[in-house]
């Protein structure tokens, strides 16, 4: 059985592994150790990982800019899917955006990004049509 608990960056190490073998998941220099460190600081409590033992089996990254939420970097091993541990990990990330008064969250997938596209689907929300993203590295 798994366990939920908060996510630090003691967890980066296993975190970033699980990222890079789950498909459709793109990663950037802003998963950096020192980046993620900051995003978990700057966001305490809100992100958490899914444990057996010690080992990670999922992940969610969560924070919000006041107004809304943003979720990133949910990930579940393919050994334990089907087990709602990634509805579990969005449902804990959800509550404590709720507990400071955030009602709206955001989340970005890839449009060629199978799994991730049903998972949001089936869990109920909603694809957004009309929004276009524009990004810049400074």
């Amino acid at each position: 059985m798994f366990e939920l608990r908060g996510m630090t960056i003691a967890d980066y190490e296993q975190a970033i592994e699980l990222w890079k073998q789950t498909d459709g998941m793109v990663l950037s220099d802003a998963d950096s150790e020192p980046a993620i460190a900051n995003y978990l600081n700057r966001n305490p409590g809100m992100s958490f990982v899914s444990v057996i033992g010690e080992k990670i089996i999922g992940t969610i990254l969560c924070g919000h800019d006041g107004r809304r939420g943003f979720i990133y970097h949910v990930a579940v091993d393919p050994k334990y899917r089907g087990q709602s541990i990634g509805q579990k990990l969005v449902r804990s990330s959800l509550d404590k955006l709720l507990s400071e008064g955030i009602t709206k969250c955001h989340l970005m997938v890839l449009e060629d990004n199978e799994i991730g596209n049903q998972f949001w689907a089936k869990a109920g929300w909603q694809r957004r049509s009309g929004i276009l993203l524009y990004s810049k590295s400074t």
